[in-house]
């Protein structure tokens, strides 16, 4: 009779600690919000060609829609994929793993990580153990002779805070929300690294080319300085002949330290990427010969919201928020404790784990606010405001990563089309600076014409190795609007 009774008594005990642990959870549950998602990204490229060039072989050829998924993207490509150039891929690797931007980003994912563990340990009980042992001697008092007090205890305690309103379960939601955010907000960091690596490199080899062309321009134009003045000599040129040639000359020797100025400040800020002190940077492929597509696949707009780090970071903070929602609400229902308490307690050690000397507790406590001076009220409604935040900032983030989309898309386009010209404008000018070169050492010319074409030629090759560099340049951006580099 008294086991069934006991046994009626735990069935029950168990079935209330399930009912509490399996209670509903206050607050709203998560939902993604709807968002104005195009159909099609503005700047995608339309059926209209673009000016045509002869194909060279530093592009890789395009792939036409029919021979690839409609949902293809640019932005799925790994980083080595899309950087063709060796040197760049090693400059990469070696900044992802020495930049302190990503390392520091890494420590605020294990500090997410631990406090996520610190938030879930609130949903289960907590248990412990300890012991004593003291021993006391009191002195004779009248007829009360002296004696000795000596006490051994061994306890056993456990403590638990049932989780009926899911406060602890909503807690925990929100730190693993945060923890995925920061997580995303890696990622981020990452793909920026990728971004800025590439970019700072390409920059750098648009400054070696420049300067490359200023060296051999200011060659050039001491060659024909020294012809000048052999003429001059002769009574065959001018004067003035002489000194319009030394303009050439001064020109581009003005170019050369200012290009090397720069490149000095270019190998500095790559190598505070790669978590180096300033020092020189190896070179790989030249800026003309790194490979990259004449057009890039954009993909399906909807696919941006999971592809880019920092709307998925957003929507993680919405989940943190929204959760906290919850953890607020339920401060309007009762708070229940369990406390337990088992041991043996007794003056012999020897008898310590006796059954007279076992000793135990069981208390249980509930609490419920009456009056908090709007404590819980004022509460709720900050959370819900900062939720109403978060809701507004991924909504803008998504905003902000179409139009990222489209100005990179509309910026590659139309600086490839800037480039096939500038490439054109080159050409004629560095044509037009032979001819007249010809023409005044057969006489039928004065220098002046020289030095304009010349100067004209010489601006136009420099104006191409500009537009050559922001092409690719804008190729990386459109890579890392599209949400790609932080790919492993």
């Amino acid at each position: 009779m008294e086991t069934d009774m006991t046994r009626s008594i735990y069935a029950s005990l168990l079935m209330f600690s399930v009912a509490l642990w399996s209670g509903c959870a206050v607050g709203p549950n998560y939902k993604r919000p709807a968002v104005d998602v195009p159909g099609l990204y503005r700047g995608t490229p339309t059926e209209t060609p673009v000016t045509p060039e002869a194909p060279t072989t530093t592009e890789k050829p395009a792939v036409s829609p029919a021979a690839q998924p409609t949902v293809a993207s640019f932005g799925d490509e790994k980083w080595w994929d899309v950087f063709g150039d060796p040197q760049l891929q090693e400059l990469i690797r070696t900044a992802l793993k020495n930049n302190y931007d990503v390392r520091i980003a890494a420590t605020r994912v294990l500090q997410a990580q631990a406090q996520l563990g610190i938030t879930r340990a609130d949903q289960y009980p907590s248990l412990s153990v300890g012991g004593a042992d003291a021993d006391q001697r009191n002195p004779a008092l009248g007829p009360i002779p002296s004696y000795e007090v000596s006490l051994g205890q061994v306890t056993a305690s456990a403590a638990w805070n049932p989780d009926f309103w899911g406060r602890y379960r909503r807690a925990t939601e929100s730190a693993r929300a945060t923890m995925l955010a920061n997580q995303w907000a890696q990622k981020q960091v990452v793909a920026t690294l990728v971004a800025n690596v590439a970019t700072t490199y390409f920059q750098l080899r648009q400054l070696d080319l420049e300067l490359e062309i200023s060296k051999r321009t200011l060659d050039s134009r001491n060659e024909s300085l020294k012809l000048t003045n052999t003429l001059e000599q002769h009574g065959l040129s001018s004067l003035l002949d002489v000194r319009q040639s030394e303009q050439l000359v001064y020109t581009a020797a003005t170019e050369v330290p200012d290009f090397e100025r720069q490149i000095a400040l270019q190998e500095n800020a790559l190598s505070i990427l790669l978590g180096r002190n300033p020092g020189d940077i190896p070179r790989g492929l030249k800026l003309t010969e790194q490979p990259h597509s004449p057009e890039v696949p954009a993909g399906l707009p909807s696919s941006l919201l999971e592809r880019r780090p920092d709307i998925r970071e957003a929507e993680q903070n919405l989940i943190s928020a929204n959760a906290k929602i919850g953890v607020a609400r339920s401060a309007y229902f009762p708070q229940i404790s369990l406390t337990a308490t088992a041991g043996f307690e007794t003056p012999a050690l020897t008898d310590l784990f006796t059954g007279p000397a076992g000793i135990w507790n069981f208390g249980a406590s509930l609490t419920q606010p009456i009056f908090e001076g709007g404590r819980i009220k004022n509460n709720v409604r900050l959370t819900e405001a900062q939720r109403e935040q978060y809701l507004l900032t991924y909504q803008q983030t998504i905003q902000g990563a179409f139009r990222d989309v489209s100005d990179a898309l509309v910026a590659y386009r139309k600086d490839r089309e800037f480039r096939v010209q500038q490439e054109q404008l080159w050409k004629s000018a560095q044509d037009a600076a032979r001819l007249s070169e010809v023409r005044f050492k057969a006489g039928t010319t004065d220098y002046l014409e020289v030095l304009t074409n010349e100067t004209n030629s010489f601006t136009a090759e420099l104006g191409l190795a500009q537009a050559q560099g922001n092409e690719l340049i804008a190729l990386v951006q459109v890579y890392q609007a599209l949400g790609g580099g932080w790919q492993e």
